[in-house]
Parts: C-alpha cells; structure tokens; sequence
C-alpha cells in the first residue's frame, strides 16, 4: 500500500521503531511518526547478516553504554527497547507478526551495504500492504540527489559546500517527545540482555581512558555541544590546530553514533549568544560539512574504505614493513609529535585533527605504508570511526582521495609540532618519558646536547626511541615514488 492511498486506520496499531545509528530521542523523524500511533515498539537490532562493516573495538565500547542510555530515556518515557540480534529480514516481519504492527519506521544510513539491505527490507514490507518509511536525519543533504551542473558527484569540497550551505536552514530539528506510549504487550517480546552482547572490553580492561574522558549517549552530546558553544565556539578558527589546548568541538563520535544531528549542531550554533566571530563559525560549519562530502562520496563510490579514488595510485610501491607499522601504531617512531598522537588515540579512543593530518602523512610518506592499514587501525581505535569520514580522509592525506592533497605535500613532523604544540605541551601530556625535555629541544630530542638529555632523564634508544627514519631520506624516497607513478600516468 502505497503511502498516498492509505487511510489513518494503520494508526490504531503499534508502529515499529527501528533505531540502528540515530541512538537519541530528539531529532528523530521516524520515532516522531511513531507517536501518532496508539503504541510504539523501539527495538534495536544486532546484526548478522550486512555485508557492512563490523564496528571496531572503540565504537563497540561506544555503542554499549549509548545504547543503555538510550534504553534509560526511552523507560524513563514510558516504554523499554527491544534488543535482537540476527537478520532484520527475518526478524522484522517476526516483530510485525507477533504484535499486529502495521508500520515500521527508520531513519536513513548511508553505508551502502545498509543502504540496499534496507531497500530490499522496505520493498518486502510494502508488498505485504505493510507501511513502511524511511526519514533523513544523519546529514544534512541527501547524496544520492545532490549533483554536479553536468549531472556527476561532487568531488572537490569546495563547490560541493557551498551547494548544500544554503539548504541548511530547511530542516529545522525535532524536539524529543515527553512521554510514549509502549505496545501492551512488549514484555513478552524476549528482549536480549545488553551485557551478554560482550561489547566491552574485559580480559583485559584497556578502556579506563576512555571511561574518563567521554560521556557517551544523548545527554552526553547535548551537553559538549553547550560547553563548546559557550567556551570553546569564540577563538575556534585559530585555537583548533592547537593540540595541546581543549579547543575542538569533541563532537564527532557523538555524530557517528547519531547521538546528535548535523542539523542540531547547526541550529544551536546559529541561536548561540556567543561572541564567536563568522570565521569561528564559518570554519566550523566546514567542519560538520567536510563530514557531509565523506558521506558524499562514500554513497557515491561504495568501495572508498578499500580501493583508490585516483586509480594512479593502483601502482604506487608501498613497502611492506610490519616492525615499522607497529612501531607507529605503539607510538615509538621517535617521532615526538606523532608518538603523542598514537598514544592520545589508544588512550582516549580519539585524537585531534591536526594530529590525524601528521600521523597519517608520517605512515604513508615517511614509511610508506599503504593507508589502508592505517585506516583500519583507525576504524578499531577510534571511537568516532566513521565509515565515510575515516576513508575518506585518509585517501585526502595519502593524495589519492578525492580532492585529495598532493602526494608531494609532505608534513615535517618536527616543524608541524614546533609550529602547533610550540611549548611541547601535548607531547608531554602524552609522551610522559619527555615531559623534563626543554621546549627547544622536545620535538626533536636527537638534536639536544647529551647534558641536556641527561638533565631531562631521557637515553635515547632506551627510554625513548631515535627516529626509525630519516625525515630527509624518507621524504626523498616518498618524492621517487610519487614520480614513478606520475611518469607511468
């Protein structure tokens, strides 16, 4: 039944709500439909049979406290969440068959390998005279209709924002409901038991850090975005390259989560009685927008995460140097400003953006490693592992993304930690064994006279390691290959 024929009748029965990455109560199209219903039924499905990608173990420790948030403020409204784990084709038209729903409503995901599953689950649907509905939610745009002037995607950032800029005021967001009205009968539905899933990390425990630093679920994000628009908003567009200062929005696993939207961000940031210039706000609407190009392209060029934008690049020699990838992962390049920035990321599950740019290019220039193994070191690692973001940006990093930077920009580590951590500040939080090094000498320890080191306690190949390249060498090295490429072209 298509949804312009049918009458109001489906609204005497239960409506399902189908939460998958939209963990929050506010902003939620599709829960907001449900409450016209006499009952609601909000389940939450582990998956087993996409073919996209299983969370990594960040997002998983993530996703178990958002989603008992999530179960906390749906009961505190008047109903509980169902847990289920297995196919959602099967297991939706068992819901509906149990409990007389006639409706079933999601929002949107843009993965594609979630993206057909559920077009293949809400055709099913349909064809049993069933209503189901999808609604918008998790960007601001739609990939699958924004387009160029000649018809292609967008793939420079640049003319792709200022298309989808001035549509952002169309969509204002939803406030959450203040009560719901659970189906009747959805104590007898056999929800599973959150803990048995076995998302959090036991044997052994490594998630302290991150216990200390992130506020996972609704009331998490609605609060960071308050503390970032009212201290953090003013002075953003020059403080936010600054690792060692609390300057960024902290807002991005709470977005890859769908504990906030896009739009709530936007909208709050626009009513924010603050003193923040327009460059602070221009700077950092293009963040929440370099999020929305990710997405662009991933719906657009499905295999982002594994193969090349710039097929150029199919050719490249990357070395295959197990010892020298994990000594970047542990962060003991020798290196002190990208040892601080793998470390930040194992201990807190996140790492500043500038620090992203300059670990990324060390992996992929300096040691020329392939940077899907850096990608998929994010996607474990990262509690805002993105499917479209993380892919996309490492491709941007290694210069064979989309409005990618040239392979031939290659960050100097030492000079990128002397221009944005000048007093060492955000080496020594995080690189403890250097914290007595004086600033001239901190992000390049090699280069101190051997009283100095002595004086800071640091032997270096003993306490901290020399660098397992030469920044010099390696940059030449990485020049030679990117012009065997360029010449074979």
């Amino acid at each position: 039944m298509h949804r312009m024929e049918r009458d109001t009748d489906h609204l005497e029965s239960p409506a399902i709500v189908w939460f998958r990455g939209d963990l929050r109560l506010s902003d939620n199209e599709a829960l907001a439909a449900a409450c016209s219903h006499a009952s609601l039924i909000p389940v939450y499905i582990r998956e087993t049979s996409c073919s996209a990608r299983p969370l990594g173990a960040a997002r998983q420790w993530w996703l178990h406290h958002s989603l008992a948030r999530l179960a906390s403020d749906l009961e505190n409204r008047g109903t509980p969440l169902v847990l289920l784990t297995g196919k959602p084709a099967e297991l939706i038209p068992q819901l509906v068959k149990a409990t007389g729903a006639s409706t079933v409503y999601w929002n949107r995901r843009y993965d594609p390998a979630f993206s057909d599953a559920d077009a293949a689950l809400k055709a099913e649907l349909q064809s049993d005279e069933l209503v189901a509905e999808s609604f918008p939610g998790q960007l601001l745009h739609e990939p699958t209709r924004l387009r160029t002037g000649s018809g292609t995607y967008y793939k420079v950032y640049s003319p792709f924002w200022r298309a989808i800029e001035s549509g952002i005021e169309n969509r204002p967001p939803l406030d959450a409901p203040e009560s719901l009205k659970a189906f009747p009968g959805i104590s007898r539905l056999e929800s599973e038991n959150l803990e048995d899933w076995g998302l959090l990390p036991t044997k052994p425990d490594w998630s302290g850090g991150l216990r200390e630093t992130w506020t996972p679920g609704e009331a998490g994000a609605r609060q960071r975005l308050a503390d970032f628009l009212e201290d953090r908003l003013k002075g953003y567009s020059e403080r936010r390259d600054i690792p060692g200062v609390d300057a960024t929005s902290g807002l991005s696993p709470h977005l890859a989560n769908g504990e906030i939207s896009p739009a709530q961000i936007i909208e709050a940031m626009r009513d924010a009685d603050t003193s923040a210039s327009s460059d602070d706000r221009t700077t950092f609407r293009k963040e929440v927008g370099w999020r929305e190009f990710s997405w662009h392209l991933l719906v657009n060029q499905p295999e982002l995460a594994k193969k090349n934008h710039n097929s150029k690049f199919d050719d490249f020699p990357w070395l295959n140097d197990d010892e020298a990838l994990v000594a970047w992962q542990k962060g003991q390049t020798g290196y002190p400003i990208v040892d601080a920035g793998m470390r930040q990321l194992w201990q807190t599950g996140w790492m500043h953006n500038r620090i992203r740019m300059v670990v990324a290019s060390f992996l992929t220039k300096h040691l020329m490693i392939d940077w899907r193994k850096g990608e998929e070191w994010f996607w474990d690692t990262l509690v805002d592992a993105d499917a479209a973001s993380n892919a996309a940006s490492w491709q941007w990093v290694a210069g064979s993304g989309a409005d990618a930077a040239p392979y031939f920009r290659i960050f100097n580590p030492v000079l990128q930690g002397e221009k944005f951590d000048p007093q060492g500040d955000y080496v020594r939080r995080f690189v403890p064994e250097l914290e007595k090094m004086p600033a001239k000498f901190i992000h390049k320890p090699w280069s101190a006279p051997d009283k100095v080191l002595k004086t800071a306690g640091v032997s270096l190949g003993d306490t901290y390691p020399t660098p397992i390249v030469d920044h010099k060498r390696a940059r030449e090295r990485a020049l030679d290959a990117y012009k065997q490429i360029k010449d074979a072209a």
